[in-house]
């Protein structure tokens, strides 16, 4: 569409007229020539050749330069459609467990197959991820170290090709679960998002950190982090694979509005994902912005092409009346100079 930057310009449209009315014309007249029959000269054509004969198209002319003029200094434009991105405004960090125990095949997948922990995770997550359309979501994975899989990022569909090529092992056949959330914490050093959340899952109790759970927990409260547990596997299982839930309930309880969540198959665990995708909404920023084109130079360019033309049409109008207007005055003064002889003889 068509807009003006400064439409107040147009205000300035009867400012010629107020001119011509507070400030009246000079009016001087200065001959070049003294001659007795002056008036016999100007009744034979002495006028200006296009003094009456281009005064009104030179108003028209005037009037639309001054038109255009003015529709230049409102700085026409021209708007493009609107142009939206999207700005995050959390901040979403995944933790996976990939200790040895995670291989166990005690889950199902979507189809109904029996496949390993780690397998079901990486499909109920991949769907959980597609879903934060909006958040800057990383990954970090852990067994003996965590180690950073994807850093925050909004590609969304590469984070879940990363998860996707995660295997049991890779970290380690142990797990570092206080680590992997001192690893967390530190990822949100740089995060300038007003909303942090960090979500957690293992299905063991940590054997391998330096920095017991709740220790970091109590970090990441300080930093106003959030921290969701998520507990998976048979809760009996004893021995290094045994699930410690009060060491991950804690973890929770810690930090603000955390939760803890205990996942013994794969409906109960799309069920906490989908619990957590209500509880950390996603919010966006909109930034809408349209591309404007200046148009200025198109009446600019109209004025002085009509000023050019009319300066053009009273150039070939003076060529073409000059030699008759002064044909008639050399035919008046000869005919008064023989007169004049006559007279003195």
């Amino acid at each position: 569409m068509l807009t003006f930057a400064y439409t107040w310009m147009f205000w300035l449209a009867p400012l010629p007229l107020l001119v011509r009315w507070l400030w009246p014309q000079l009016q001087r007249s200065i001959p070049a020539v003294r001659v007795p029959f002056m008036s016999r000269l100007e009744a034979a054509g002495g006028t200006s050749a296009h003094g009456n004969t281009s005064s009104g198209s030179q108003i028209v002319v005037q009037g639309i330069v001054w038109i255009c003029l003015l529709v230049a200094l409102a700085r026409p434009q021209w708007l493009e459609p609107p142009i939206e991105r999207t700005i995050p405004a959390r901040d979403l960090l995944l933790m996976v467990d990939l200790s040895a125990s995670m291989d166990q095949k005690d889950f199902t997948n979507a189809e109904g197959e029996i496949v390993s922990r780690l397998d079901c995770v990486k499909g109920v997550v991949g769907d959980f991820l597609v879903k934060r359309e909006g958040d800057r979501v990383g990954l970090v994975v852990f067994g003996n170290s965590p180690f950073l899989q994807v850093p925050f990022t909004t590609d969304l569909s590469l984070c879940r090709q990363l998860l996707d090529e995660t295997a049991v092992g890779m970290a380690g056949p142990r797990t570092a679960l206080g680590d992997a959330i001192g690893l967390g914490i530190h990822l949100f050093d740089d995060s300038t998002m007003p909303q942090k959340a960090i979500i957690v899952l293992t299905d063991g109790n940590d054997t391998a950190s330096a920095m017991p759970p709740v220790e970091a927990a109590r970090v990441a409260r300080d930093r106003d982090i959030t921290i969701h547990t998520i507990a998976i596997g048979d809760p009996t299982t004893v021995g290094e694979n045994k699930i410690d839930e009060e060491a991950l309930r804690n973890v929770a309880q810690t930090t603000k509005d955390g939760s803890f969540f205990r996942a013994l198959n794969r409906e109960k665990l799309e069920g906490i994902y989908e619990q957590l995708d209500e509880i950390e909404t996603r919010e966006v920023n909109t930034v809408s912005h349209r591309p404007r084109h200046d148009l200025y130079y198109w009446p600019l360019g109209i004025a002085l092409l009509s000023s050019l033309t009319h300066q053009m049409w009273l150039i070939g109008f003076d060529r073409i009346q000059q030699p008759k207007q002064m044909s008639n005055v050399r035919l008046r003064v000869n005919t008064r100079t023989f007169e004049l002889e006559a007279s003195d003889r």
